[in-house]
C-alpha cells in the first residue's frame, strides 16, 4: 500500500535516484523489473509517494543491490533492515563455513582461499603458501589481505610474470564492481593496488614498476579462453593458474553474501604436476623436487 505525502525529496528519495543513475537504468525499466507503473516510480523518487516496506524490497531487489546495501535502502525509508548480519564465528552461520572449510580442504592440491569483500582473508587452505612463498611479515599479519598479497612489490608482485596483465584483470573488476555498488573503502584499495603496477605498451597504469622489474612492461595480455592466466613464479619453477569465484547467490545473510571463494586451477599439466609433488612434500608422502 502507498499512502500519498507532501512532494519533497526524502533521504530515501535521494537514495533510489541515486542508485537507479548508478545502474544506467531508466525509470521505465526499473518500474518494470519491479512491478510496477513509471508514474508511480516518478512520484516515489520525487518525495510524492511513501513506498511500501514490500514496494523498498522489490525496487532494490530489482536494482541488483547487495544485501548489506538492501537493508541500507530500507533504513532510508524508515524500515527496519531484513537481512541479519551475523559474526563470523556466529552459531547460526557455522554449518555454511564448515561447509566452506571441507571446499578448500577437498580442492587440495590447489589452492584457495575465502576473503571478505575487500579482499581481507577469512580462511585458507594448506596449498595457500604457494602464494605466499618469500611475502614480507607485514603482508602476512593479521589480517592478511589476499588482493594486497597479490600485487605488493613485498608479495606475489615480483613473482608475476605477466604482472601488468594480471594485476590490471583483478583491478578492472575491482572497479566495475566498486562503480555499481559503491565503497570508498574498495575504492581506495584499487587505487592502492594500481600503484603497484607497471605500465603496459598502451600506456595504461602507474609506471613505477613491481619493485624488481620482473613485471611484463610492454608484452600483450595473455588469455585463455575469457581468462587471464597468473603466471607465477616458485621454487620448484614456474606455475600457470586460472581461478574460479564462487559466492552464496541466496545467502540471507549480510557476513555470508560478502563472502567468496577463490580457487586456483591448473592450467596446464606441468603445473598440476608441481603442486601435487608440494602437496606430497606437505604431507609427507613424497620428496619435494
Amino acid at each position: 500500500m502507498t499512502t500519498t505525502a507532501p512532494a519533497e525529496p526524502t533521504p530515501f528519495a535521494r537514495e533510489m535516484r541515486r542508485r537507479r543513475a548508478l545502474r544506467r537504468i531508466s525509470q521505465l525499466e526499473l518500474a518494470t523489473l519491479a512491478g510496477t507503473t513509471q508514474r508511480h516510480l516518478s512520484f516515489i523518487e520525487s518525495g510524492r509517494s511513501v513506498p511500501g516496506r514490500a514496494m523498498v524490497v522489490r525496487l532494490a531487489e530489482s536494482l541488483g543491490l547487495t544485501l548489506r546495501e538492501r537493508n541500507s535502502l530500507l533504513l532510508s525509508a524508515g524500515y527496519a533492515p531484513l537481512y541479519a548480519e551475523s559474526a563470523r564465528d556466529a552459531e547460526t552461520i557455522g554449518p555454511a563455513m564448515e561447509a566452506l572449510r571441507s571446499i578448500l580442504t577437498g580442492h587440495l592440491p590447489y589452492p584457495a582461499v575465502v576473503a571478505g569483500p575487500r579482499g581481507e582473508l577469512v580462511v585458507a587452505n594448506a596449498a595457500f603458501d604457494v602464494l605466499t612463498e618469500g611475502a614480507a611479515a607485514h603482508l602476512l599479519a593479521p589480517q592478511v589481505n589476499v588482493l594486497r598479497l597479490a600485487l605488493h612489490p613485498e608479495g606475489m608482485g615480483p613473482r608475476v610474470v605477466n604482472l601488468a596483465a594480471w594485476g590490471r584483470h583483478i583491478t578492472e573488476s575491482l572497479r566495475i564492481r566498486a562503480s555499481a555498488h559503491p565503497d570508498p573503502g574498495l575504492e581506495a584499495l584499487v587505487e592502492e593496488l594500481d600503484g603497484y603496477l607497471p605500465a603496459t605498451d598502451d600506456g595504461a597504469g602507474d609506471r613505477s614498476g613491481s619493485g624488481d622489474g620482473s613485471g611484463d612492461r610492454s608484452a600483450p595480455a595473455e588469455h585463455l579462453g575469457f581468462a587471464v592466466p597468473l603466471r607465477l613464479r616458485t621454487f620448484e619453477g614456474e606455475l600457470r593458474l586460472l581461478t574460479t569465484l564462487t559466492s552464496f547467490s541466496t545467502a540471507v545473510d549480510v557476513t555470508l553474501a560478502e563472502l567468496h571463494l577463490e580457487a586456483f586451477l591448473p592450467a596446464d599439466a606441468a603445473s598440476a604436476e608441481l603442486l601435487r609433488r608440494r602437496e606430497d612434500a606437505r604431507a609427507g608422502t613424497g620428496p619435494r623436487r
